[in-house]
């Protein structure tokens, strides 16, 4: 398990882009319109199109090797072109994101 990256919302994936890469971070990747990766080379921001996330706030993301093993089968879980994933919440109430990447 680890830290897969921080996933913000975005109204506008352009104009996010050019805010994070003009404070100097790096693309490291983009899927059309849906979603980008901007990085500092340790830590990922995920910048995701707002219309198509389950919650309207930034987000934690942690890649696991195995939804099911941990429990996480059926309704809940969403197939994404690039990832299989499920929303949870932490005991504080906030939304995390558990993800594992598909073959």
């Amino acid at each position: 398990m680890k830290i897969g990256h921080i996933i913000v919302p975005a109204a506008s994936l352009d104009e996010q882009l050019a805010f994070y890469t003009h404070l100097g971070l790096t693309i490291r990747f983009r899927d059309g319109d849906r979603y980008a990766a901007v990085t500092d080379g340790a830590v990922t921001i995920g910048l995701a199109d707002a219309s198509q996330q389950p919650v309207p706030q930034t987000v934690l993301s942690i890649q696991v090797d195995d939804l099911a093993a941990l429990g996480y089968t059926g309704e809940d879980v969403v197939t994404g072109p690039h990832e299989r994933r499920v929303l949870i919440t932490d005991p504080g109430g906030n939304p995390v994101v558990l993800y594992e990447r598909l073959p």
